[in-house]
This record gives structure tokens, sequence and C-alpha cells, in this order.
């Protein structure tokens, strides 16, 4: 699983159609919504979180990942019970820097993707507990031990994920 350097010639930059822009994206946020109150063990999951890095690492793009970042991340915010912009806050900042770690390194394996989706976890749960206790004054108490392992389910649930929605790519 070697993580290589690639120049920005090598990089390939795609794109996707409007229903796998938009559909994607709200079907995580529903699946995010809706099916945790079913299966209570599904909330460790956070798809719109895992759907964002895969469209930041695709495009290549830091402007694009963080207008999607902080598209997902509102929308998310809306269909929960906090306060409007924690998990806004939260993906535009893994959206900018997943974009821009895509431009940098390949990140088209297993292994990468893996260790990509993890530290974007904790670097999304570290700025979540940080705008939640700093800016909000919630009361959330951080577990290292249910964080690595959420990242870890993550991480694996991401890179599954992230080879379905390779078949909807389009090169530019």
């Amino acid at each position: 699983m070697p993580i290589t350097y690639t120049s920005g010639e090598q990089i390939e930059v795609y794109r996707f159609s409007i229903p796998v822009t938009v559909g994607v994206p709200l079907l995580a946020l529903f699946l995010q919504a809706f099916v945790p109150r079913r299966f209570p063990f599904f909330s460790i999951f956070d798809l719109p979180l895992l759907v964002t890095i895969f469209f930041a690492m695709a495009r290549r793009n830091p402007i694009s990942g963080l207008f999607t970042g902080a598209a997902i991340g509102l929308a998310q915010d809306m269909l929960g019970a906090y306060p409007i912009g924690i998990y806004g806050i939260a993906k535009t900042v893994v959206g900018y820097l997943a974009s821009s770690l895509g431009a940098k390194l390949d990140v088209e394996n297993a292994g990468a993707r893996l260790l990509v989706t993890l530290g974007f976890y904790l670097v999304h749960a570290a700025v979540y507990f940080t705008v939640a206790r700093g800016m909000v004054n919630l009361t959330l108490n951080w577990s290292w031990s249910r964080g690595i392992l959420a990242g870890l389910a993550n991480a694996v649930l991401g890179v599954g994920l992230y080879f379905v929605l390779d078949k909807f790519k389009q090169r530019t």
C-alpha cells in the first residue's frame, strides 16, 4: 500500500453527473438520519463524511471540496438536533483538506483510502468536538477508544463505499 507523490500532470481529476452529485449525498443524509433510529449500532457510521471525503478526493479541487463539505455538513445539521453549523464547519475543513491531499497524493488504492479515511474521521471528530465545546458550549465527552474504533469502522466501510462510487466517475 504505497502512497506515492505525483505531479500535477499525472493526477486524474474526475467529475460526476448531476444526479450522482446530488443523489449520493442526499441518499447518505437520508440513511444517516433515519437508519440509526431502527438500528442503533448504525450511528457509529458517518455516511455524509465518507461521501464528502470521496467527492473531495476525486475532484481534487480545494474550493470544490470546501463547498461540497459545507453543503453536506449544513444539510446534516438541519436534520440533527444540535445547532446549525457544527457539522458544516467540520465537514468544510475535511472537504478542503481531502481535496488538497487528493491533489498531492495517489489515493486510489485500498490501503491509502483506509488510512486517509481514518485520519479524516479523526480530524472531523476533533473539529466537531472543538466547535461544539468551545463555540457552542455543548457538553460533550471525548473517548479515545470509541473515536479510534468508530474511525476504523468508518474507514473499512469507506473503502468499500469508495469502490462502489468509483463506478460513477467521469474523466475530465
